[in-house]
């Protein structure tokens, strides 16, 4: 099929979700995809920040071809080999040493939720202006973008209070008038928001308020964690530890699975029927998950992250305002909107990604990124740059 075949069949049987990008992509092979028409391009959005190896990661395909030829699927009725590799990998590598495995990172901030609520006794929740949690129900309602919770307001669940991030002084406020809050919940770098994070104080005057008032504090790391911005849990650069950490995007290289991993309090509060999943911890996605967590550890790849920003920031900072994030999450805001510089960049080779700020583009290359790729970048970067009039 070329392209135009595969955009006339999605576009009349499949129900409008994105505002797609006109190509058609059929492989990947590490920093690359390749469309239908044979176009080569390089990658540094990841589908949404997933690739965090590449594409089809020579372990993780191994791992997926040998689990699916032994058993595809049980359930969490029955004990799992592969399962339990993958959740000791996962325990040693992470903070956080207690895990719940689902499907999605929607469902992972749904059953971190969850937790707290029951763990606290109360219902409030406070997440931030600008703050992307999921579709869900649960998770729409502590996402701040209105235009996604206008159609759910009479439906979603109540008690949510948003405040603008990076400012202690408007949490304290809440907490002082509002005795029912049960956690705080905010990405320790707003990535759909502009890449937004704020200095390390903030974090742990977080972590000081929840400890002070019952209050538990959760870390949705869906694109901050599994080592993309240079430790496993970006928490670890911050000198503090959440109480959840919820995860997702990378942590299957491509398969569908999230987890919520808590502290030993939260897990001895745990009981059977408590949480349930048919799906979570299904066998092919640990397969994938325990060779990615192998691979990022055993290859040292979280070194890179650092590495990796620091070269991308050194060769687009002569052109633009300000380059936002850390390790493999980059913002970089242009004195325009990224709307005119995107699909220069797609024309020339290279995929990014915009935000909800209109000046921000994001890149998410995968921690594999090499010199060479970063080179090809930064010329393309340099021509479109050109091309806008810049």
């Amino acid at each position: 099929m070329n392209t135009q075949t595969i955009i006339r069949d999605e576009d009349l049987f499949l129900i409008p979700t994105y505002k797609k990008i006109p190509i058609a992509l059929v492989r990947g092979e590490g920093c690359y995809v390749w469309d239908a028409d044979g176009n080569r391009y390089l990658d540094f959005y990841g589908g949404h920040c997933v690739t965090g190896l590449g594409h089809c990661p020579p372990r993780v395909v191994n791992a997926i071809q040998e689990q699916s030829k032994k058993l595809l699927f049980y359930s969490n009725v029955v004990y799992s080999d592969v399962r339990a590799k993958a959740a000791k990998q996962l325990s040693e590598m992470s903070p956080l040493k207690h895990i719940f495995f689902c499907n999605s990172g929607t469902e992972a901030i749904e059953t971190a939720l969850k937790i707290a609520r029951k763990s606290t006794g109360k219902s409030g929740v406070i997440s931030t202006v600008d703050g992307f949690h999921g579709r869900t129900l649960g998770s729409l309602a502590a996402t701040w973008n209105q235009s996604y919770r206008d159609p759910y307001e009479n439906i979603l669940p109540d008690r949510h209070h948003f405040v603008k991030y990076g400012y202690l002084d408007s949490i304290e406020w809440l907490i002082e008038r509002i005795e029912d809050i049960a956690a705080i919940l905010l990405e320790p770098i707003q990535s759909i928001g502009g890449i937004i994070s704020a200095p390390n104080a903030y974090y742990q005057g977080l972590r000081e308020l929840c400890d002070a008032n019952n209050i538990l504090l959760i870390f949705d790391e869906i694109q901050t964690g599994v080592g993309r911005t240079g430790t496993f849990s970006i928490s670890e650069q911050m000198g503090l530890s959440p109480d959840i950490i919820t995860l997702a995007k990378s942590l299957g290289s491509g398969l569908p699975v999230g987890a919520v991993l808590m502290n030993d309090h939260l897990a001895s509060e745990i009981n059977y029927g408590d949480q349930g999943t048919t799906f979570g911890g299904g066998m092919l996605a640990m397969s994938a998950v325990l060779a990615t967590l192998e691979s990022i550890q055993e290859e040292h790849l979280m070194d890179q992250a650092s590495v990796i920003f620091d070269a991308i920031k050194s060769i687009v900072s002569p052109y633009v305002e300000e380059v936002r994030g850390r390790g493999c999450l980059i913002g970089i805001k242009t004195k325009f909107s990224v709307s005119k510089l995107l699909p220069l960049l797609r024309s020339h080779g290279v995929l990014a990604g915009g935000s909800g700020h209109p000046n921000v583009m994001r890149l998410m290359p995968p921690l594999i990124t090499q010199s060479e790729h970063i080179t090809e970048f930064g010329e393309v970067f340099e021509l479109a740059m050109k091309e806008v009039g810049t």
